[in-house]
This record gives C-alpha cells, sequence and structure tokens, in this order.
C-alpha cells in the first residue's frame, strides 16, 4: 500500500493487498451470518409420550416449531391431544395424535407400529408420560399403587426406548430424552415410588447412553423442578403453599413449561451433540440447598 504525497489520503492497493480485503470482508459476512443460532429439526419424526397437556404438550409444541414431525401421546385425553395436534398445526407444524398406555409393552408395540406406517421411524424419543400415584407411607401404603407408579414412571421409558433402539440402531443416529425429575436427587417423603422410579430412570438413561455410545444414539434426562402446571394449582394457586415452595427453590419463581420446552428441543438438536449419559436440572436451584444462601 502506497500514499500519494501532498494529496488527500488515497491508497493505493496492490492486486494482492485488495484480494486480501476483499477476503476480510468475505470472512466477516460469514462469522455475522454463524452469529444466528437456529435449532432446526426438520425431517426429524418425534414421539412425546404424555404430550396432550402440560409439560409434554409444551415440548412437542417446540419440536413442532423447529420443524419437526410430532407424534402427540396421550393415554386419556383423545380431546386434549387433539386440540395440542390442532394448535401445532395453525402454527404452521405437523402432528398427529397417538392412543397408547405406556405400562402396557404390548400397547407401547402398537403405538410404534402406527407412528411407522403414518410418519415413518422415529429420530427422537421424548419419555414424557408419568404419575406421582397417591401420597403413602411405606407401611401404610397399598402395594399395588406403589407397582403402578413404577410400571408407568421406569416400565414405560423402558417400553418405548426399547422399541426407539430398534429403529434407530440400523440408522446410527438418534435422540432419547428421558423426563425424570429433580426427585433423583431429591428425596419426597411419601412418594417413595415417585422418587425412585425417577432416580431409577436416571440410571437407564446412564447405561442407556453407554450401550448406544457406538450407534450415535444420545441418551439423556431432564429433571424439572416445580413447573408451573394446571395439574398443580392447588400448590401455586394458594399463597400459603406457594410461599413454602418459593422458599425451596434458590430463583424467587415457579418455572414454566416452556422452560421444559425449550430444553428440550436444545437436547435434541444437533447444538447438544456432544452430550449423552446425563441429566439435566431445569429447577430454578431447587436441588442447591437454597437455605444455606443465608448461611450454614
Amino acid at each position: 500500500m502506497t500514499l500519494l504525497s501532498g494529496q488527500p489520503f488515497v491508497a493505493i492497493l496492490s492486486y494482492h493487498e485488495y484480494c486480501l480485503i476483499l477476503r476480510c470482508d468475505a470472512y466477516a459476512m460469514d462469522l455475522d451470518k454463524k452469529s444466528k443460532v437456529i435449532i432446526d429439526l426438520t425431517g426429524k419424526i418425534v414421539l412425546v409420550t404424555g404430550s396432550s397437556s402440560g409439560l409434554g404438550a409444551a415440548i412437542a409444541k417446540y419440536m413442532a416449531r423447529a420443524g419437526a414431525k410430532v407424534a402427540v401421546h396421550y393415554h386419556s385425553g383423545k380431546d386434549r391431544a387433539d386440540e395440542i395436534v390442532n394448535e401445532i398445526k395453525k402454527d404452521g407444524g405437523f402432528a398427529m395424535s397417538f392412543y397408547g398406555d405406556v405400562s402396557k409393552k404390548d400397547d407401547v408395540m402398537k403405538l410404534f407400529s402406527e407412528i411407522d406406517s403414518s410418519f415413518g421411524p422415529i429420530d427422537i424419543l421424548v419419555n414424557n408420560a408419568g404419575i406421582d400415584g397417591k401420597r403413602e407411607l411405606v407401611g401404610d401404603d397399598v402395594p399395588e399403587d406403589w407397582e403402578k407408579v413404577i410400571q408407568v414412571n421406569l416400565m414405560g421409558p423402558y417400553y418405548c426406548a426399547r422399541e426407539a433402539v430398534k429403529r434407530m440402531k440400523p440408522r446410527k443416529s438418534g435422540v432419547i430424552i428421558n423426563i425424570t425429575s429433580v426427585h433423583e436427587y431429591v428425596p419426597w417423603s411419601g412418594y417413595t415410588a415417585y422418587s425412585s422410579a425417577k432416580a431409577g430412570l436416571s440410571m437407564f438413561t446412564k447405561a442407556l447412553a453407554q450401550e448406544l455410545s457406538d450407534y450415535g444414539i444420545r441418551v439423556v434426562a431432564i429433571a424439572p423442578g416445580a413447573i408451573k402446571t394446571p395439574i398443580n394449582k392447588d400448590v401455586w394457586g394458594n399463597p400459603e403453599s406457594l410461599k413454602d415452595l418459593l422458599d425451596k427453590i434458590a430463583m424467587p419463581r415457579l418455572g414454566e413449561v416452556d422452560d421444559i420446552g425449550q430444553a428440550a428441543v436444545f437436547l435434541a438438536s444437533d447444538l447438544a451433540s456432544y452430550i449423552t449419559g446425563t441429566t439435566l436440572l431445569v429447577d430454578g436451584g431447587m436441588a442447591l440447598y437454597p437455605d444455606f444462601k443465608h448461611g450454614g
């Protein structure tokens, strides 16, 4: 580069200097393009169990917004499932509703076969369906109630993962997301079956991730904390019980279903391609022992 003496500032560039500037400018433009991170699940087929309401419905909607075809699963409440499907379609997405009892192996096999016929083999499984069960202290409880919680919350994800793996292994690709709970870490008196099932599902996540690591299949878990849904309105709708609940959370708010939907769509995407065999806590810090904010 040279300057003309006695003249206003004028740069005379050599050909190589000019090309260098063009390359730098193009690189800057390329960086600008890359600065926008987009989650794109176009072409992916997703099954979200228990997605007719609450967390499952939010996850289904976020998957659809990212471009995936979504199988909205329900056990009871077909009308609610169809409402979610219609909402997804109005938003420009693609979805269909499917029935099945995840606690029954034959139902799960039929569910997957119907999805195969309608969409093709799934790419992403979200094991969301679950129940709290009755609050019962061990010794005063009914064993059948305990067994039911284990059957839905632990055997259900196993049955679904088993069918998903059969379809994912030949393609060496897939993602399985298990919805556990903060209670995989935090004991919950009166709900030993629920806490045990969620802790078991967490270990199932790790062991299955290890099994499938050579097949390009990732297995992860999301552990929600106190999330505001219609099911627990009796808690957050009562000022006294709400205060008690907020005292258990480091962040001074309840979670929203969108918090879980956003976490799920991230973990399902290639942005999480190096994440497997672990649990993402989405609990506002409930597992941080928030009482210790004020000293030990």
